[in-house]
């Protein structure tokens, strides 16, 4: 009979409603902080997440995710680790407006990053995303063994994530993703082995309807690649 395995449980939140009036695309531009709705997302998840068993918090070092995970740390009375694996993906459209049929695809210049939508061609390659998504969830793991961690990162490679442990083609409709704001993708482990995913939205009360999972954005409220 072999040896029962440790179960361990991290949480990939992504952070909460940021404060953005022009709509740009911010990617990994630094500025860039949390709505007090966002806070509130962030208030409810921490108490949500309150009773369980968590010994480790991380999040990317944008200010988005660092203040999104900080009620979630100090409820359980731990130091906020940083981990620069989980930040947002590289996108050229950095710093633009992005909408269908204004914004940055307004300019033919723009055209050739649109090439290729199964690498993707406008930005950090799908694959590369796995890579180091995959090392920051399996060093939570290892951090918390037989216990619970959250790490707070963003909606595209937290989906991207989801896509290959799910065994899915990496590209995708980005108006399907399953990763709202606040939401928790949540990893089971028994020893190093993922043996299930879950998905949740405590704060789903206070997602905007147009913002929330499976949404359709109406013009000039797309966000294509990623937030």
């Amino acid at each position: 009979m072999s040896e029962q395995q440790d179960i361990t449980v991290v949480h990939v939140m992504r952070h909460g409603e940021v404060e953005n009036p022009q709509g740009v695309l911010y990617g990994r531009l630094p500025g860039y902080h949390l709505s007090e709705l966002g806070r509130q997302m962030a208030d409810r998840v921490a108490e949500h997440l309150s009773s369980r068993d968590v010994v480790h918090v991380v999040a990317s070092p944008l200010e988005r995710a660092q203040e999104t995970a900080t009620p979630i740390a100090k409820a359980h009375g731990l130091d906020l680790a940083t981990d620069g694996r989980l930040i947002e993906a590289e996108n050229i459209f950095q710093g633009k407006t992005f909408g269908v049929g204004d914004g940055a695809l307004k300019n033919p210049a723009n055209w050739k990053y649109l090439v290729n939508p199964f690498r993707p061609s406008w930005g950090e390659p799908y694959v590369e995303q796995v890579v180091r998504m995959k090392g920051a969830l399996d060093a939570a793991r290892d951090r918390a063994r037989g216990h619970e961690a959250v790490l707070v990162s963003h909606q595209l490679p937290i989906w991207i994530l989801r896509s290959y442990v799910e065994k899915r083609r990496l590209w995708h409709d980005p108006r399907k993703r399953q990763c709202t704001l606040a939401s928790l993708t949540t990893f089971t482990y028994e020893g190093d082995r993922i043996i299930s995913v879950g998905y949740s939205e405590p704060a789903i009360d206070l997602v905007p309807v147009h913002l929330r999972a499976g949404a359709q954005p109406g013009q000039g409220q797309g966000k294509a690649f990623g937030a």
